[in-house]
């Protein structure tokens, strides 16, 4: 492993650091897989070395730790100083397809950035971010990833004592919105070109060559988010707190604190508890991702042009592509699920109004794109969808015109549900599965629902017989109606 390159940056990007020691590191898990991606060789560790590795007691050779410094708009708010207030970047290593990716441990300790907290995490959440962000990767969908979660020994108070964990982060970096937002508030344009050029150099460096490099820089980051963002809806994904501070110029979903799945399909579905108006719901994601691009762009403007009228046409030409790009990727990825192989101008409302029929018949997301293979593979196989549908004949209404549409490929149906297949999961991490894993680990010390869930959704797509109940949605009593932050 290598010092972070970000840690060449001038003093003020960041502050050096070091993991404060936990008293008995235990390890939970050690993302083999990532490890091998990683070229990163540990097979001579037993678990406690590797846990006194994840937990930052012992560090690789060579490591310059540091936690970064950045701002944020949250909720619409502005907050001039946040950082990595319990998060420190250990290093850097190229992947096995040449991507240099940081590594982080993430509940380390206090920083300068921690202002009142503990600079710790607790169980739960660190669970729960593996769990999901590994699920991510699964899904085909860009987001940071876990290497490893380790426990602390030590307990850490939240609303009630809870066990306390360190995640090992690995991310193609960390740079958000809110970092440039931080420079650009401090009117420190000199700080801003340099992390743009950073930027550029590590995530896009053929902008380097344009002829204005920060306004491709700003297509760049508007294009990736935008098909970023139609991906999530793609799956039913909720961020839940997609703040500026929390949204990568990379292109990678990152934070995973109150985020979810849907069951029920509803477009104003919120679950993070500290949004309490609805701000960033199902369907109001992509408007937020917009307005974050927005906040984005205003970075730029000085690197863009000197003259600011310019600077704002140029960069208000970059932002308009978001919808154009959004709209696209995501009735490609609808045209996926529904078996659409070719492109007709009515594939937006035929995929619109399945959505409208689901939300009036409280349809679960995941599982009627799934049954709906089986409708493709079958004429006669509509039986599994309709039973998804409090009046299935506004399936039925719908199937008709689906079926027609189909008629007008040339494709076997068999193809055709196997091509559904791979672009509908059977397996999502609903809520109350991952409440489950939660609660065994953090009131029983039991990892192994922990463990099994994590090898069913690393295979998504996959059918099992032997996880068939991890694919059925929530029983009444079992519905969970809120995610919480992990801080």
């Amino acid at each position: 492993m290598n010092p972070s390159s970000y840690a060449s940056l001038p003093e003020r990007f960041f502050a050096r650091v070091q993991p404060t020691q936990v008293a008995a590191p235990g390890l939970i898990k050690f993302n083999q897989a990532l490890a091998s991606d990683l070229d990163l060789d540990l097979h001579g560790f037993d678990a406690p070395a590797l846990a006194n590795l994840f937990s930052g007691n012992v560090l690789p050779q060579g490591t310059a730790p540091i936690a970064m410094a950045y701002a944020g708009h949250q909720f619409g708010h502005f907050v001039a100083q946040l950082g990595d207030g319990r998060a420190i970047l250990i290093g850097e290593m190229r992947d096995r397809a040449g991507v240099l990716r940081d590594i982080q441990l993430k509940g380390c300790g206090r920083t300068p950035y921690s202002r009142s907290g503990d600079g710790r995490a607790a169980l739960g959440p660190v669970l729960r971010e593996y769990l999901v962000s590994e699920a991510m990767h699964g899904l085909g969908i860009p987001a940071t990833r876990s290497l490893a979660a380790v426990t602390t020994g030590e307990p850490v108070q939240r609303e009630t004592t809870q066990p306390g964990a360190i995640l090992t982060r690995v991310a193609a970096s960390h740079v958000r919105v809110g970092t440039f937002e931080y420079f650009a508030a401090r009117g420190d344009v000199a700080g801003t070109k340099i992390l743009a050029d950073y930027v550029i150099d590590r995530h896009y460096p053929l902008c380097a060559g344009d002829n204005n490099p920060y306004v491709a820089l700003l297509g760049q980051v508007v294009s990736r988010q935008a098909v970023l963002i139609a991906r999530w809806m793609n799956v039913g994904f909720i961020h839940g707190v997609m703040n500026t501070d929390n949204m990568a110029v990379s292109g990678e979903t990152i934070d995973f604190g109150p985020c979810a799945f849907m069951d029920t399909f509803d477009p104003a579905t919120v679950f993070s508890s500290i949004d309490e108006r609805g701000r960033y719901a199902f369907a109001n994601q992509p408007n937020a991702a917009l307005w974050n691009l927005a906040r984005f762009a205003e970075t730029l403007l000085p690197l863009i042009d000197a003259d600011t009228q310019r600077a704002i046409g140029a960069a208000t030409e970059a932002i308009a592509t978001f919808e154009t790009l959004f709209n696209h990727a995501w009735l490609d990825g609808m045209r996926r699920k529904l078996g659409l192989s070719t492109s007709e101008p009515g594939d937006r409302q035929l995929a619109e109004d399945l959505l409208k029929a689901m939300q009036r018949n409280q349809a679960d997301f995941s599982l009627s794109f799934r049954a709906l293979c089986a409708a493709a593979r079958d004429p006669h196989g509509d039986g599994p969808m309709r039973g998804h549908f409090i009046n299935p004949r506004d399936y039925d209404e719908w199937a008709q015109r689906w079926r027609v549409r189909m008629s007008r490929e040339e494709i076997a149906p068999k193809s055709r549900a196997e091509s559904m297949q791979r672009a509908n999961p059977a397996y999502i991490p609903r809520n109350h599965r991952v409440e489950r894993v939660i609660v065994a680990a953090v009131e029983r010390g039991d990892f192994a629902p922990f463990e099994e869930f994590s090898q069913v959704l690393a295979t998504p797509y996959t059918e099992r017989a032997v996880f068939a109940d991890y694919e059925n949605p929530p029983q009444p009593q079992e519905r969970v109606l809120q995610t919480f932050c992990g801080t």
